[in-house]
């Protein structure tokens, strides 16, 4: 890059469409992960459930955080998010 030229993040070059996709595709490929660990009952959307729990307050951060938590979460990550919240009465 030049001096005095502006990058263009992949964050302007996706639509929330996109994103979105892209966020849907990682988290199944994270639950076929659990899969081959013995963990056969997780599915993408469960993940991104766990991965946003912790948006709600802050909201959605930058592309490569999101990237980063999804791609980071490991399974007993996952298994205390899923026990807080049975113990919170929420559905699972």
């Amino acid at each position: 890059m030049k001096d005095g030229e502006e990058g263009t993040g992949a964050a302007d070059i996706l639509n929330e469409a996109e994103r979105n996709q892209m966020f849907e595709q990682l988290c199944r490929d994270k639950a076929e992960e659990f899969k081959m660990l013995g963990y056969d009952q997780v599915t993408g959307q469960d993940i991104w459930e766990c991965v946003s729990d912790k948006y709600y307050k802050t909201g959605t951060p930058p592309l490569h955080a999101v990237v980063n938590d999804i791609m980071s979460l490991k399974v007993n990550q996952y298994m205390n998010f899923i026990t807080l919240s049975l113990y919170r009465g929420e559905k699972r």
